[in-house]
């Protein structure tokens, strides 16, 4: 019986011990809830959220939007976006051009039509925030993204609801950084999403 114990018993309970603590500080299993990041990540395709990962501009994250749009009016949900923007950056946009800081975005992950009608025209952080049917009033009125936060968009920005409905995500309700797995045999959508933030501004 001590035998079992030892050599079979305790390393279970020391494996499921380590699953448990990885699933619950470092990375888990997520599954992507819509269309709003297509083409890059399919609805209900299954992708790894890191909870340890640096945010960066194109990173793309799950965030818990219960406190953060309030067209959620009960329960919880998390919803996956791409970081746009964080503290202290200026965004616009002109045209088919995404600009932060005055430098242009690199889009090459999303098509013309998202580029351009798909996000909604011309419009800065300025005239965004001035929207009191749209944005939160905690974020309105900002010229810049404030202290530990982000602004997010969906890939699929003609039918995403972002930043440019509801406002800023605060940091503290960020749950990780999406990974597209390696299981995953598209090579180019792996590419956008796991990539994109050392491609973020055309070069």
């Amino acid at each position: 019986m001590k035998n079992f114990i030892k050599n079979w018993v305790v390393p279970i309970v020391i494996g499921l011990a380590i699953a448990m603590l990885i699933r619950t500080f470092w990375f888990t299993l997520v599954k992507v809830d819509g269309p709003s990041m297509l083409p890059n990540l399919e609805n209900s395709e299954l992708v790894i959220e890191n909870k340890l990962a640096t945010i960066k501009r194109g990173d793309v994250i799950v965030f818990d939007a219960t406190h953060e749009d309030p067209q959620i009016k009960s329960g919880h949900k998390d919803y996956v976006k791409r970081v746009i923007a964080v503290a202290g950056d200026t965004v616009e946009h002109r045209g088919a051009n995404l600009y932060v800081n005055g430098k242009k975005v690199n889009q090459d992950y999303i098509s013309n039509d998202q580029r351009t009608s798909g996000t909604w025209g011309d419009w800065s952080l300025k005239t965004l925030s001035s929207r009191e049917d749209l944005w939160q009033k905690k974020d309105r009125n900002k010229s810049v993204v404030p202290k530990n936060m982000y602004f997010v968009l969906g890939d699929h920005r003609s039918v995403s609801n972002d930043s440019r409905m509801f406002g800023f995500i605060e940091k503290k309700h960020i749950l990780g950084k999406v990974y597209v797995p390696f299981w995953n045999s598209d090579t180019k959508a792996k590419d956008n999403v796991n990539g994109q933030s050392k491609e973020f501004f055309v070069k």
